[in-house]
């Protein structure tokens, strides 16, 4: 039994102590971090040690003074050794204190049964830390840490083992960077703009009107004649289908169908259009003629842009996926795959809030509408950019959508994981959803500050966050069985987050410069934000230039073909498009994953 000391004094959960010890040393080595146990009569306490000094530093007696905080105690239960959080039995003047021995497997042993081991104790390496997967997911969480100091692989490592402990639970990833694609192999269905279908009909008001303007404030005007056509486009379709069913079954919908202009229901931008220009042909003031023009010449840019075809691909043919494309996006046929990666970084910029917008809201009203019959976790990469302290920056509905599933979501099955460098400008009202956090290393006086602020626990823990080391975290919360300082299981290499650029070494790079490759980059670049025929004829004469260059260019022409492959791929559009939907066609939606 290491005694280390003695009880001087309490203050409600903090004990001091005197350190047993010669001429100003203890006898055994205590350092800050240390968990303690203290006989309390019949009780054994546990506590962490958080300060230490000398007697000579306070005017006190010639010794060694420790100070700790209370974080629980070992109990009996059943015939065997339960800790559990809180102090029922205060300890007394006296108290003799020990180090804890073989009772911090105890301490940290969960004892629900759905737990699941992520790391490593900082104490002892040979003891896992545990998480509890039911407390994790019911009452959402947060990573938090500045670059590089490995968040994303401890978020690859909770995800993994999220997936293992439950099964039924469905995970889908927000991965801004591209860099989870490698982390879950074959039991992910990974997302991008190529194989994204996101028809413009399942955006919203707010939603559609954010990506006509690209993010600038809409007007006014133009967002009226909207809120007036778009009902009537979509009674109009209703309408079409009507006539297409009527000799199979008659169904009564058409103009009294009722459509508001949220209504996730199909419509066709023909239809859109057409109304548009048939109101703009019965005005006879030339201002408000205007305000309808511009408004279509706005809807026909987008529609030609080939980066938005995600959302306008088809637009004129009509078809409603609404189930297809809620089962491919959340994995509700998993067929092995029970996690999306939606990969944000190939979307235009001025799409991606209300992007990420549609895909909350989705998924809230999932939840709702089936009333939890899937378990869905959420997991938002670089959180504060959607949804920040300022009110003045970023997209208001993503804000609200991210808001409305912290605060709701856990009533329909809708779980909240969110990933930070930057916790201080992350919305608070969101953050205090989190009830349970894994802090890494941080910095910045503010993140630090705002961490202090969400901790409830052991806050003296929060002086180690400065100087963890990578792949560290301290983690605090209904989560874990008691605040923790640990180290995440590291991952293989092939499994590592990692940009889809990051695996390229130097000498690929050497070996691929040159004229012909950079002239093709140019065209290709050029292509991307030109209209879907001009765009293909771009992009041929790319691959030709690319060929006839490369072919009197010696040893560049190989490293060229070897790589132009896999670097100047496009994305499949126009009428390569309909001849790949051809081949597919008897898959369903989400088989294509």
């Amino acid at each position: 039994m290491a005694r280390i000391g003695s009880v001087t004094s309490i203050d409600g959960s903090k004990v001091h102590l005197a350190l047993a010890g010669q001429h100003g040393r203890p006898d055994v080595r205590v350092t800050v971090g240390n968990f303690v146990r203290i006989h309390a009569g019949n009780a054994l306490l546990i506590g962490i040690i958080t300060t230490l000094s000398s007697g000579s530093d306070h005017g006190r007696q010639p010794g060694a003074y420790a100070s700790l905080d209370l974080l629980g105690e070992i109990v009996i239960e059943e015939g065997a050794q339960r800790f559990r959080r809180g102090v029922t039995a205060y300890p007394a003047i006296g108290d003799s204190v020990d180090l804890l021995p073989a009772e911090l497997r105890v301490v940290y042993q969960a004892t629900a049964s759905d737990t699941a081991s992520v790391g490593a104790l900082y104490q002892d390496p040979d003891i896992p830390a545990c998480i509890k997967v039911e407390d994790l997911l019911t009452k959402h969480f947060a990573v938090l840490g500045t670059t590089g100091v490995g968040k994303s692989s401890g978020v690859a490592v909770i995800l993994d083992q999220v997936m293992r402990a439950r099964p039924s639970v469905r995970i889908f990833l927000l991965d801004v960077h591209n860099e989870y694609a490698a982390c879950f192999g074959d039991r992910a269905s990974v997302i991008n703009p190529r194989n994204l279908k996101l028809p413009f009909w399942l955006f919203n008001l707010e939603e559609i009107a954010d990506v006509i303007y690209g993010g600038r404030s809409p007007i006014d005007e133009e967002i009226e004649i909207l809120a007036e056509v778009i009902p009537l486009a979509k009674s109009k379709y209703a309408q079409y289908k009507e006539a297409s069913d009527r000799q199979i079954v008659k169904r009564s919908i058409g103009k009294g169908a009722g459509y508001t202009i949220d209504t996730p229901v199909p419509y066709m931008l023909q239809d859109l259009i057409a109304l548009i220009d048939e109101r703009m042909g019965r005005l006879e003031n030339r201002v408000s003629r205007m305000h309808y023009h511009r408004l279509m010449t706005r809807i026909e840019a987008l529609r030609n842009d080939p980066r938005y075809a995600f959302m306008f691909e088809n637009a004129n043919v009509g078809g409603d996926m609404m189930g297809e494309i809620l089962a491919h996006l959340f994995r509700l046929d998993p067929d092995g795959r029970p996690m999306t990666i939606m990969q944000l970084a190939g979307l235009p910029m001025e799409v991606v809030d209300a992007v990420v917008c549609v895909l909350c809201r989705l998924a809230f009203e999932f939840g709702i509408w089936s009333e939890g019959a899937i378990p869905l976790l959420f997991v938002c990469e670089e959180a504060h950019r959607y949804a920040s302290a300022d009110r003045s920056v970023g997209f208001t509905p993503t804000r609200r959508a991210l808001s409305r599933i912290a605060r709701e979501g856990r009533k329909h099955g809708i779980y909240l994981g969110l990933v930070t460098q930057r916790p201080a400008e992350l919305d608070p009202t969101i953050m205090s959803q989190c009830s349970t956090l894994f802090a890494m290393r941080m910095t910045n006086d503010r993140d630090q500050a705002f961490l202090a602020a969400a901790v409830s626990d052991a806050v003296n823990l929060l002086t180690f966050v400065p100087s963890l080391g990578t792949g560290e975290v301290i983690a605090f919360g209904e989560g874990v069985p008691m605040p923790a300082r640990m180290t995440f299981y590291p991952l293989p290499p092939e499994r590592q987050p990692r940009n889809d650029m990051s695996g390229r070494t130097p000498e690929d790079g050497a070996s691929i410069a040159g004229a012909a490759f950079v002239g093709a980059v140019v065209e290709r670049w050029r292509g991307a934000t030109m209209s879907k025929v001009s765009g293909l004829e771009a992009d041929q004469s790319a691959l030709s230039r690319l060929g006839r260059e490369a072919g009197g260019d010696g040893g560049h022409g190989a490293a060229l073909d070897q790589v132009h492959r896999r670097l100047l791929r496009r994305p499949v559009d126009g009428s390569d498009a309909a001849a790949e939907a051809g081949l597919r066609s008897a898959k369903t939606l989400w088989q294509q994953g």
